[in-house]
C-alpha cells in the first residue's frame, strides 16, 4: 500500500506539491476587516500581508496578517485580525473580530472587549 501512494506521488507534477496561499474570495470582506483593523488599532495605514475572506462561509468573513512597522520585512507579519460579519455583500455588518487571540462582540462577557466591539462597529456603521 505504501508503495502505491509514493507510486502515485511521482506521478503528480511537482507544481500541484508547491503550497501557495489562497486566492482572494471578495474584497469586499477583506476591505471591511483591514478597516476594522485600522479603526482598532488607530492607524491611517495599515501593512497587511496575507490575506483570505471565505464569503461562503456562514458567518462569512476575512482574516489577515498585519505590521504596525515603517517598510516590513516578510517575517515582520505576525499580527493576525479574524473579522465576521453578518453577510458578504453591502452594506456589511460588523458581527466579531478576534486580534490574537482576545475577541471582540456584542456578547462578550468581559465588558472591556463588548466595549471596544461595540466602538468598532459604530465606526463602520459611519461609513456605509
Amino acid at each position: 500500500m505504501k508503495y502505491a501512494l509514493a507510486a502515485a506521488l511521482m506521478l503528480v507534477p511537482s507544481v500541484m506539491l508547491v503550497s501557495t496561499p489562497a486566492a482572494a474570495q471578495s474584497k469586499e470582506l477583506e476591505n471591511a476587516c483591514v478597516n476594522v483593523a485600522k479603526n482598532f488599532l488607530m492607524t491611517p495605514v495599515l501593512a497587511t500581508g496575507t490575506v483570505q475572506s471565505f464569503p461562503e462561509l456562514d458567518p462569512p468573513g476575512a482574516r489577515l496578517t498585519y505590521s504596525t512597522r515603517d517598510n516590513p520585512k516578510p517575517n515582520d507579519f505576525t499580527n493576525t485580525i479574524d473579522c465576521q460579519f453578518d453577510k458578504a455583500t453591502a452594506p456589511i455588518g460588523l458581527t466579531k473580530f478576534c486580534i490574537s487571540t482576545t475577541c471582540y462582540s456584542a456578547d462578550e462577557q468581559d465588558p472591556d472587549n463588548r466595549r471596544r466591539y461595540l466602538e468598532i462597529k459604530a465606526l463602520m456603521d459611519r461609513k456605509k
